[in-house]
């Protein structure tokens, strides 16, 4: 089984890319199959994700044709059937999002309940609420959401609880529905953003992307496009807080500096300096880190993808700091392996109380889910030793070349399948 195998102790020093943002990609690949004529999209992150998107999408007639790594052209002019039953669709979240592109398009979508990280609850009562105010008739049945509609009508829809999901789903669907829908209390992440700016590219009419409410005017058709996918602020936030807790100096680059200003803003408050550019931002953390509150919220709040990164930061910081998670009741579930490097965390419900220590030691750990095992390696490239992280897969789910990356800062850090690799990586890096 793929392991990352680490020794700790190095600062990470120099400049990294930031490649597109998966969140983005995710949707904008399902839309991608509501026009026939052909779409180019580039800035694809070749992660475990968007590629299970893609061959989902291969599987119901899409013709898919690799450019390069990051660009892709699309046609899905012979699409043969719109039920989606693939084994590996199940593993991630996004593929709820061909429910509403196959919706809007054919008025009828079958595709298999959504999997993804365990980080608790994400029920999709919300996509079902605005795809029945749009006038389809939608059941579960089997393991499978069964959508249909004689003919999608305006609506309009008021999201009980911020979802970028939901947002993005009947924002897809309502593009090609009769008349004006409106969302209210809609989710503003730049991926929102992102896909609608895509979907106008295409000949939709959607406006207020990035504020509470969005209005859509329906069009009878989509067109092709070229389009670019924006930066991952999640990957980007990732880096930064990689060098808070190495004691490093990373500059990230091909970023939105913006759409990470508050992440920027947490690390300014625990002692990090900041530099930002037109497309790149510079971390410096020159001294131990000091305690701060955190309460993860919807963008432009702190993002819930960022909460494991921080409090292995702030778990190296002097005094005692608290984040509350906000959105999932299941994302603390690193704290435990966590612990076994010497963190000092107390997780009470919604709520981790961390006491800072000096240092973490090397451990052998496994990846709970993709983000919280990203920060568990950023905790092994700060911990005295070496450390191995199992259960990569979920990492790469959502990090291109992660290993790779962190090495062109100097990291000590190598993918590895035996002990005999493990006991040659220790040699060689001694």
């Amino acid at each position: 089984m793929e392991q990352y195998v680490i020794k700790g102790g190095s600062p990470l020093v120099g400049e990294v890319e930031i490649g597109g943002a998966k969140n983005a990609a995710l949707a904008i690949l399902a839309a991608a199959t509501m026009t026939d004529e052909t779409v180019l999209i580039e800035n694809v992150p070749d992660v475990r994700d968007t590629n299970v998107m893609i061959q989902a999408m291969e599987s119901i007639g899409v013709i898919v044709e690799r450019i390069d790594r990051h660009t892709v052209k699309i046609n899905a002019s012979n699409i043969r059937i719109q039920t989606i039953d693939d084994e590996s669709i199940k593993k991630i979240r996004a593929s709820y999002y061909l429910i509403g592109a196959l919706l809007g398009k054919y008025n009828e979508a079958e595709v298999a309940l959504p999997g993804g990280c365990n980080i608790g609850s994400r029920p999709i009562d919300l996509h079902i609420k605005g795809f029945r105010a749009l006038g389809a008739k939608v059941e579960i049945s089997h393991g499978i959401i069964i959508a249909k509609a004689e003919k999608l009508h305006s609506g309009h829809i008021y999201l009980d609880k911020v979802s970028v999901g939901a947002t993005i789903n009947v924002m897809m669907a309502a593009v090609l529905a009769e008349g004006r829908t409106i969302i209210e209390n809609a989710a503003k992440e730049p991926h929102v953003v992102d896909v609608a700016n895509f979907l106008n590219r295409m000949g939709a009419s959607v406006r207020g992307a990035g504020t509470d409410v969005i209005r859509i005017k329906g069009v009878p058709k989509l067109h092709g496009t070229d389009y670019a996918i924006i930066p991952d602020q999640i990957e980007a936030g990732t880096f930064m807080f990689a060098a808070a807790i190495t004691k490093g100096d990373v500059t990230v680059k091909n970023v939105i500096p913006k759409h990470l200003e508050s992440i920027s803003s947490k690390l300014l408050e625990i002692g990090c300096e900041i530099e930002e550019s037109d497309e790149a931002v510079r971390v410096v953390a020159s001294k131990r880190l000091g305690h701060t509150h955190v309460n993860t919220l919807p963008y432009p709040g702190f993002p819930t993808d960022m909460q494991p990164q921080i409090t292995v930061a702030l778990g190296l910081s002097k005094g005692t700091s608290i984040v509350t998670e906000s959105l999932f009741e299941n994302r603390f579930r690193y704290v435990d392996e966590l612990t076994r490097m010497g963190a000092n965390i107390k997780v009470e419900g919604s709520v981790a109380i961390i006491d800072g220590v000096d240092k973490y030691t090397g451990a052998s750990i496994s990846a709970p889910d993709l983000r919280a095992g990203a920060a568990l390696v950023l905790a092994g490239l700060a911990a005295e030793g070496y450390t191995t992280v199992e259960d990569i897969k979920y990492i790469e789910r959502g990090y291109e070349d992660f290993d790779e990356k962190l090495r062109g800062l100097g990291a000590m850090i190598e993918k590895v399948n035996t002990e005999k690799e493990i006991q040659r990586f220790k040699l060689k890096v001694v």
